[in-house]
């Protein structure tokens, strides 16, 4: 049985190891490698290093709607796709004898779009997953083969919850196929009145607003880290905050206001308590625990300053 698979980040890549370990992988489709870094230089994607490294052809189409050809060619038995980044069109989704099946973030018709696992934690929820679906024209609308479920804890954030489920894509995938390929697997429409949506973090949504409640906050900035981290600011300039607490105390003042500093951080007035900040990025330093950024500032200097 010939595979081709279509992903791009860190987060396809145990996918498509599980795939190499168990079928016969024809091609890989990746997005174009960019350049990064202050000299530019041009870095592969993440999927694109498990092909080579496995003596697999790469395919690099800059529009997948325009160049497809070498895709048809192959006359693959199935297409799975996972964080591939761009619209698939239909000639694409009409080849495969198996179809064109894609292994989705989010418990769907939950969460549908581009930053399902950002969205499940700044949102709220209490648990989320893994959807093996086959494709169609819409985003993560075809028809749901197989799900499973993980919580949420308050421990996670966006990368202990992205690698949970990068690794459960992977085992469900593997015990979906085979139903797949004997054509015994099951497929149900998705409820769309039930639907979500989880479209691309904006640069806007990064900014913390110390006006809305602890619990917000708190899942805010666990949804963004580490990257791109939610941001504040503070003598005028940003600040990125990776960590923090919700604290039941609650302290007049304004919210958004250091009300106070301890050893565990710096305790920010919220509307309906505080929370304190204990991870942090002051502009243009690393990554440091807020005590030692007080340290450095003085503690007078920041009681009473509120963030912006």
């Amino acid at each position: 049985m010939k595979v081709i698979f279509m992903g791009t980040p860190d987060f396809a890549v145990p996918v498509l190891e599980g795939l190499i370990d168990n079928y016969e992988v024809v091609l890989v489709v990746s997005q174009p490698d960019k350049r990064v870094g202050r000299k530019q230089e041009l870095r592969n994607t993440p999927i694109k290093e498990v092909a080579l490294r496995n003596n697999i052809e790469v395919f690099q189409p800059v529009k997948i709607r325009e160049d497809y050809e070498r895709i048809i060619d192959l006359k693959p038995d199935l297409i799975v796709t996972c964080a591939y980044g761009q619209i698939i069109p239909k000639v694409i989704l009409d080849c495969p004898r198996l179809g064109c099946i894609n292994v989705h973030a989010s418990l769907l018709p939950k969460l549908r779009g581009g930053a399902p696992i950002h969205k499940a934690i700044i949102d709220g929820y209490k648990t989320t997953g893994i959807t093996i679906m086959y494709m169609d024209t819409k985003m993560d609308n075809g028809d749901i083969i197989s799900q499973k479920e993980i919580e949420i804890s308050d421990n996670d954030n966006l990368e202990s919850l992205h690698d949970k489920l990068s690794l459960l894509g992977k085992e469900l995938l593997l015990d979906t196929l085979p139903s797949i390929i004997e054509g015994t697997n099951t497929r149900t429409k998705q409820n769309e009145d039930e639907v979500t949506f989880a479209y691309n973090i904006k640069r806007e949504e990064e900014h913390i607003d110390f006006n809305k409640s602890s619990r917000e906050i708190f899942n805010l900035i666990r949804g963004l880290s580490p990257v791109p981290g939610a941001n504040a600011y503070i003598f005028n300039q940003e600040m990125k905050i990776y960590e923090s607490i919700i604290n039941d105390k609650e302290y007049k003042g304004t919210c958004g206001e250091i009300v106070d500093i301890t050893k565990q951080g710096i305790i920010v007035k919220t509307n309906d308590g505080s929370v304190i900040l204990t991870k942090v990025k002051p502009f243009g330093k690393k990554m440091m625990d807020a005590f030692s950024y007080v340290n450095g500032i003085g503690k007078d200097k920041l009681i009473g300053k509120v963030f912006e």
